[in-house]
């Protein structure tokens, strides 16, 4: 039996090879028939949606199998003296779970987009970038070494470039699109250099042999000042997740990605590339732990900052898309400071978790973005719930997910992330994460309430969507309620949010602990969600709270976080005056100083060329002359001189012979 699952699991590249099959159709075969188009993207993920769910019965059902034996296939790519790349699949716990999840959510916003993108003109070359980021994202997950993946990680920035600027015709489109393909570079040449300088020293890049050579001594591999090679490294690495992951201070360029249709901020800014940052710490976990603590303590730090640096963001906003985007940087930073604090598996439970409630409620707003004709502000809404119940219902249960109230899957994720926090050493990050909870509690609902509950415009005329963008809206309701369900130790599925060890650098599963679930303090976070739910009824339900007596009290705070803390704006003036002076000086060295050498060589051998240039007329003639004064200088002086060099003969002077 396991032989035969082991076959499926050599199977995976077809995972990724179907929506590229479709990519190629759609672009070369079909793009002028849009239904065609639509067709055959759909059918080829939900392909892939069928094989993933294959592969995780197979793994759930082989249970420790995989962990012994995890299924890696490797096709020799490039071999030449010195340099051998190996491009393959890796199936484990980690990477079945991630098929799943973006197979599941890719599908679902495929099948959302054939009502949503209704009549739009670009709609083959949009399923057509759906298909090639799909491919590129299921690749990166199943990737068996660091080179792998990262072309397709860059295959994955290049489509959220495409897409985010999808309607080029609008400037802040095309200006979000190159805000985050430039803003992401910066954290990939970290990742880059990371990666070189893994291969210097190993000779690999391959997971599994990485871990194996981490398992040898490397205490005495030091540079300077005491700093590890091991650590170094991890840091560069972790650049790549903090732009890849929107971690602050690389994080700017996720919220004006909203510029992207709807759906597109649902798959790729929300649920699957935001997380490849998550998933590539989560995949090199065995390097950050056998490097220098400070490591796992700065992913821990910069994950905390931006987790409520980003929700205390939120609280000011009023563009729906806005919010949610903020909201998604904050639970990245959840994320992030779960690895930090030694959670591994609370941090993949809840990017898991996390991508079924977040796509839900992007895919909720934008079927109400869809039936108010493209407002987004939330003032502009009100009285959605009786116009969309549909809408209204699925994305009331992804406030409570994301809120961290059971039964439904936020809760159970976020309180292993808190219990890890608090547990493993880290009161402070404990109680960052449980305010920020209370914060994203407080926000989703101010969302929520001034949106669906609030009064009803006479202006708008709001209808529920069609099918082809209610049904995904149920499904993934569903998995936002029993999503986290799979945590219980009494479900089969609980395989895959058990404690992540590291075997062999294939990332595996170690038995599941009932009492990790520490009801204290999950009670604890309840309540925090609980009252920030209460706080913003009280505030623009029941309106006890006047908001405006509020920011009226507090204008600083509120113009502080209303302007995002100014970051955008830091940026500017540091690029307007600090790096156009550095340019300035740079200009000037390069007039002066490379141009001069270069100039001072080139009138060198222009002048030397003049005198040669007087000298070869090309007149026979004139050579003959130059050759015949020549031989006559040459026989006067060796004759001449035949004395005097005799003369000077040192063995003429010693007596002996000339």
């Amino acid at each position: 039996m396991f032989t035969q699952m082991h076959s499926l699991y050599e199977s995976a590249w077809v995972i990724p090879a179907l929506p590229f099959l479709s990519f190629l159709l759609i672009a070369f075969v079909t793009k002028r028939s849009k239904g065609l188009s639509a067709a055959i993207s759909i059918l080829a993920i939900l392909t892939s949606l069928a094989l993933a769910i294959a592969i995780v019965l197979g793994v759930v059902g082989s249970g420790a199998e995989i962990v012994e034996h995890p299924a890696v296939v490797n096709v020799n790519w490039l071999d030449i003296q010195g340099l051998t790349i190996n491009f393959g699949t890796l199936v484990d716990p980690l990477s079945t779970m991630m098929l799943f999840v973006v197979t599941l959510v890719a599908s679902m916003v495929q099948i959302y987009s054939v009502g949503y993108m209704h009549g739009d003109r670009g709609w083959s070359r949009y399923f057509a970038y759906q298909s090639l980021f799909a491919m590129s994202m299921l690749g990166l997950v199943i990737s068996t070494n660091l080179l792998e993946l990262f072309v397709f990680w860059e295959l994955v920035g290049l489509c959220s470039y495409l897409l985010i600027g999808f309607w080029y015709h609008k400037v802040s489109a095309r200006e979000a699109a190159k805000k985050a393909f430039i803003t992401t570079r910066v954290g990939d040449f970290g990742l880059l250099l990371g990666i070189l300088f893994l291969y210097g020293q190993f000779g690999t890049l391959d997971f599994a042999q990485l871990a194996q050579a981490m398992n040898a001594n490397l205490q005495g591999l030091v540079l300077a000042g005491g700093v590890s090679y091991i650590t170094l490294t991890t840091f560069l690495l972790f650049t790549g997740p903090i732009g890849k992951s929107g971690q602050f201070p690389l994080h700017v360029w996720l919220p004006d990605a909203m510029e992207g249709p709807t759906p597109v901020s649902a798959l790729i800014h929300a649920a699957t590339m935001v997380v490849a940052g998550v998933y590539l710490v989560g995949r090199m976990y065995f390097m950050f732990q056998h490097a220098a603590p400070s490591a796992l303590e700065f992913v821990a730090g910069i994950g905390a900052l931006t987790a409520i640096f980003a929700a205390s963001i939120a609280i000011a906003q009023d563009d729906i898309k806005r919010i949610l985007a903020y909201s998604t940087l904050s639970q990245l930073g959840y994320m992030m400071f779960a690895l930090g604090v030694g959670a591994l598996t609370a941090s993949m439970f809840h990017l898991m978790t996390h991508a079924f409630f977040k796509a839900l409620m992007f895919l909720g707003a934008g079927s109400v973005i869809h039936a108010l004709h493209e407002k987004q502000n939330i003032w502009d809404m009100g009285g959605l719930w009786k116009k969309m119940p549909i809408t209204g219902w699925t994305f009331f249960i992804g406030v409570l997910a994301i809120s961290g109230i059971p039964p439904f899957a936020g809760f159970w994720s976020k309180d292993e992330i808190l219990a890890a926090a608090l547990h493993n050493g880290h009161p402070i990050i404990y109680a960052v994460g449980l305010f920020t909870a209370f914060l994203t509690a407080f926000y989703m609902s101010r969302l929520f309430f001034v949106a669906f509950m609030g009064p009803e415009k006479k202006e708008n005329h709001p209808h529920e969507s069609p099918y082809w963008m209610t049904v995904p809206l149920i499904v993934l309701a569903f998995f936002s309620v029993v999503g986290g369900l799979v945590a219980l130790p009494t479900h089969n599925f609980a395989f895959f949010v058990r404690d992540y060890v590291n075997l062999n650098g294939v990332v595996a599963l170690k038995e599941f602990e009932p009492e990790g679930l520490a009801w204290g303090l999950a009670g604890i976070s309840v309540l925090a969600g609980l009252l920030g739910i209460g706080l913003a009824y009280m505030t623009y339900v029941r309106q006890a709270i006047q908001a405006e007596a509020v920011v009226a009290k507090f204008p600083g705070v509120y113009k502080l976080l209303k302007n995002k803390y100014y970051i955008d704006e830091i940026y500017l003036w540091l690029i307007h005056h600090i790096m156009d002076g550095l340019a300035k000086v740079l200009y000037w060295f390069d007039i002066y100083i490379v141009d001069g050498i270069i100039n001072g060589l080139a009138l060198i051998t222009r002048g030397s060329a003049r005198g040669l240039r007087r000298m070869h007329t090309g007149q026979m003639q004139t050579y003959a002359l130059v050759f015949f004064f020549a031989v006559v200088v040459i026989y006067l002086v060796y004759t001449l001189g035949e004395g005097q060099f005799a003369a000077l003969n040192p063995l003429a002077m010693l007596g002996g012979v000339k």
